[in-house]
């Protein structure tokens, strides 16, 4: 990957229309692709709505490339880098006809948000690209059947995954919180908390997907301590089998969860009902999980889009009062 870009020069400034179109390009791949961040959102002024669709672009660029199994992985590495390239430019005042770079680079200004931030999104996205893979694509691969040869992408302990965790997931909080407004530093600490809790929540709940893209993010000694070997994720797994590793990983979540309650106070309050909404409906998510009793394997787990609702309307509730 690259270095971070220079300090923001401002010799390159979008007209307005330019900035219209680009936000409206954020905005929709917002609403189709982020589930859960989208209903929160809704419930932001609009600054601060646009700025985080802009940031939510930016990270779905990074993981399209990074999944685009089309391409082998010295190609979609390289592609990144070069994507990277091109919002360090950007950030830098050089001009350019990106619709999620001219959102994020204004974004970024108006909100102060750092450029390493940006930066350690990206590597996070690419550790996925950096780790060993599948050394066999074979009939294993394509049969499910168990092959102890098999590498997969993995981490050994907990340890090891928080730093893949506060690269996707905390250094989002820490953007976020940027754009919420606050004034505590203790806010920071609690946002990259927070982060742990969301990315463990999608790591239980997207175990089976994972694996069938060859990255496993449970860590091994996890595995080991219940006596489960990851390969078994690669035949049909037995979901009561798996249950209390996925329950050991979501109590982790838990923890992190309750460990963040504080931060909601501590950024401004016209951001507060939004940060509300998205918390409430991951820690929905994972007791819904829990009320299968972790049988992630047979269908994706999931709010409705009436239980959605039903958190952000009291979330607009908030708002209000």
């Amino acid at each position: 990957m690259t270095s971070a870009a220079q300090p923001l020069a401002a010799t390159f400034s979008p007209t307005e229309s330019q900035l219209s179109v680009a936000y409206s390009v954020c905005r929709g791949i917002t609403r189709a692709a982020a589930r859960n961040f989208y209903y929160a959102f809704l419930v932001l002024p609009k600054a601060k709505r646009q700025a985080l669709s802009a940031v939510y672009a930016f990270m779905r660029r990074c993981d399209d490339i990074a999944d685009d199994e089309s391409l082998p992985l010295p190609e979609r590495r390289q592609k990144l880098a070069a994507w990277l390239d091109a919002v360090h430019r950007a950030q830098a005042g050089q001009p350019t006809d990106d619709p999620i770079i001219l959102a994020l680079t204004s974004a970024q200004r108006r909100f102060s948000i750092p450029t390493v931030l940006f930066d350690q999104l990206a590597y996070g996205t690419a550790m996925d690209l950096e780790q060993p893979v599948l050394d066999n694509e074979d009939e294993h691969t394509r049969t499910g059947a168990p092959a102890p040869h098999l590498r997969a992408l993995r981490y050994r302990t907990f340890e090891d995954l928080y730093l893949y965790c506060y690269r996707v997931a905390s250094v989002v909080g820490l953007v976020c919180i940027r754009i919420f407004g606050y004034r505590d530093p203790a806010a920071e600490t609690l946002a990259e908390t927070l982060g742990q809790a969301f990315q463990l929540t999608n790591i239980v709940r997207d175990v089976k997907e994972d694996a069938m893209m060859r990255r496993i993010y449970i860590p091994e000694e996890d595995f080991a301590r219940f006596g489960i070997s990851p390969y078994e994720l690669y035949s049909p797994p037995n979901a009561q089998r798996f249950a209390p590793l996925l329950e050991l990983e979501a109590n982790r979540a838990r923890e992190f969860y309750r460990a963040a309650d504080a931060l909601i106070p501590l950024i401004d309050e016209d951001s507060q009902p939004a940060l509300w909404v998205l918390s409430t409906i991951y820690r929905k998510l994972l007791e819904k999980i829990a009320a299968r009793r972790y049988d992630v394997f047979h269908g994706r787990v999931s709010l409705s889009t009436w239980e959605k609702f039903s958190v952000l309307a009291k979330g607009f509730w908030k708002r209000l009062v």
